[in-house]
């Protein structure tokens, strides 16, 4: 419709440029040719201009003409078009959808949940995309609608002590694997989905922060107790060894090594300089001493 506009604009201005002949009077005459030339230029201009395009980087183009929607995308750079076509602009940068959304948890329980959409378009099917959602609007609005109802069914699945504390990112990794499935037939690209916070009412958040904290204690306990156990049992198996190696050390020495043991023991302190008489011997099985003097000589006591 502007093209249209824009053209008869043009024309009816090279029409009055060409008829300001007949204008009497020379200023005048002039005053419609300046008048009616810059309006010539103005219009031609943007006749001109409605013929080309301009599609920043970034960007993705759907060309419709007559109702009739073009099979390839206007990638970024400057193109040429019908002046009576539209042209549908995407971006295809990374959006971000940040939702509050009011949900329930599996024992029924309602809560809130700040939680974020992380999507592109795909260049590449941004015809894909025009046909069966529309403008970026109504995109918008599709995209938002499905987050919504897809984060409502998974934290469904939760307990919430679960979503609040210890699966946060396995809810977070559930709800985008279902709409990437959904996304990814028309056109749009699933980068991530981002659990920010999970709000509570005062009371709930309360007793499961209690809870938490009662399971954390006996944690502790348990460990500490399995601590204890494992040094109790080091220490049994330790008692168990040095008692086994003095049984085995007891039944090894005979009378006869502890005597050979103790004749070396005196042969070795009779050798010592120190020593002045060393007796050897006399038990009460009768055997007589042996005395070993300083100078090397043996004998019985006298």
């Amino acid at each position: 419709m502007s093209f249209i506009v824009s053209l008869l604009t043009t024309l009816v201005a090279l029409f009055i440029y060409l008829q300001s002949g007949k204008v009497s009077g020379d200023r005048s005459r002039l005053l419609v040719r300046v008048i009616s030339g810059l309006i010539f230029i103005v219009a031609a201009i943007a006749v001109l201009f409605r013929n080309v395009i301009l599609i920043a980087g970034g960007d993705v183009g759907v060309v419709e003409s007559f109702g009739k929607i073009s099979s390839k995308p206007l990638l970024s750079g400057i193109h040429l078009v019908n002046p009576f076509s539209t042209v549908e602009i995407y971006s295809t940068r990374l959006k971000d959808l940040k939702e509050t959304i009011e949900a329930t948890s599996k024992e029924g329980l309602s809560f809130k949940i700040d939680v974020s959409l992380q999507y592109q378009v795909d260049p590449e099917r941004a015809v894909e995309i025009y046909q069966k959602v529309g403008d970026g609007d109504n995109e918008a609005a599709i995209i938002a609608a499905r987050f919504r109802s897809t984060t409502r069914t998974i934290t469904a699945k939760y307990p919430i002590e679960a979503i609040y504390s210890s699966k946060r990112q396995e809810v977070s990794d559930a709800i985008a694997k279902d709409l990437a499935t959904q996304l990814q037939p028309i056109g749009l690209k699933l980068d991530g989905v981002y659990l920010r916070e999970v709000i509570l009412p005062e009371s709930l958040q309360a007793a499961i922060q209690e809870k938490l904290k009662a399971d954390q204690q006996n944690q502790q306990m348990e460990f500490t107790i399995a601590q204890a156990k494992k040094e109790a049992e080091r220490k049994r198996i330790e008692a168990r060894g040095n008692a086994d190696a003095q049984r085995i050390l007891s039944g090894s020495i005979t009378p006869a090594i502890l005597q050979l043991r103790s004749v070396e023991a005196m042969e070795k302190l009779a050798a010592s300089n120190n020593t002045k008489v060393v007796v050897v011997g006399g038990n009460k099985d009768g055997n007589v001493p042996t005395i070993l003097s300083l100078d090397g000589s043996t004998g019985a006591p006298k």
